[in-house]
């Protein structure tokens, strides 16, 4: 694991790196996706070409599934699951909170994860039962909130459907907790947890890609991460928070119904 760990970490650090260097130049050619505010830039498949060559160069038997080049076969046991932009809104907008996320499965066991912010200069790493790491800080999740004094982040759909039942949901979640926070990066919202600087997160329609290291980052500092009613964690929903806290914010939304779709 560490090895894998290291191995990530290098290439995360390079992807953000070039990402930050030719920012002023390619970040304005944008395409889009599944809907109008979907967007694709130039520098998201740059960098998880970057990516996967580097994989590919140390590792080549290994599969690779990326957010924008799919999923890409292999002969080992291995899956690198990539999101070379995490945050593509924020990063086009010129906001700092977008990621590079790498995260290493072993036969379908999360056992490392590495969320670059570069625009921040912060590295978070997790490697499966050695903790969570923001450089040389170890995190820990705050622990012992009751639901009513949380501050809760969380994220918003593509669809226009979608969002107005996610807006539903969280009108009724905001009285019942201290505040919300919608940061538009699910990796750096599950970091953020993990660091102590939110107590929960929960969001409908992220992506393995998007979880996968930070998943690894937030279970390592000590909080839950899962789906509604015993359900793993999945784009249907993502539920993360210290036990005890999760459970509560878990009763609250499985009461409104969040995964549906209008």
């Amino acid at each position: 694991m560490t090895d894998f760990l290291r191995l990530a970490e290098d290439i995360a650090r390079e992807a953000g790196e070039m990402i930050l260097a030719k920012r002023p130049t390619m970040s304005a050619e944008i395409e889009t996706k599944s809907s109008p505010t979907d967007v694709v830039t130039t520098l998201d498949k740059a960098s998880e070409e970057l990516i996967r060559d580097r994989i590919l160069s140390a590792r080549p038997g290994d599969r690779i599934l990326g957010e924008e080049g799919g999923e890409a076969p292999g002969e080992s046991d291995v899956r690198w699951i990539v999101d070379p932009i995490d945050g593509t809104v924020n990063f086009l907008y010129g906001l700092p909170d977008w990621a590079v996320s790498i995260a290493v499965e072993v036969e379908g066991q999360v056992v490392a994860g590495v969320v670059n912010v570069p625009a921040r200069g912060e590295v978070f790493t997790a490697a499966l039962g050695e903790g969570a790491w923001l450089g040389p800080e170890r995190l820990r999740c705050n622990t012992g909130v009751p639901l009513s004094q949380a501050l809760v982040a969380t994220g918003f759909g593509y669809f226009k459907e979608r969002r107005a039942v996610q807006g539903e949901v969280v009108g009724q979640v905001v009285p019942r907790v201290r505040d919300i926070r919608r940061g538009g990066s699910c990796a750096i919202d599950m970091c953020s947890l993990a660091a102590g600087r939110v107590d929960a997160y929960y969001e409908r329609g992220v992506n393995q890609w998007d979880f996968s290291a930070a998943g690894l980052v937030a279970t390592e500092s000590g909080a839950r991460l899962g789906g509604l009613h015993g359900r793993p964690v999945s784009p249907d929903f993502a539920l993360c928070a210290a036990p005890g806290l999760f459970e509560e914010l878990h009763d609250l939304l499985a009461g409104l119904n969040p995964e549906r779709d209008g």
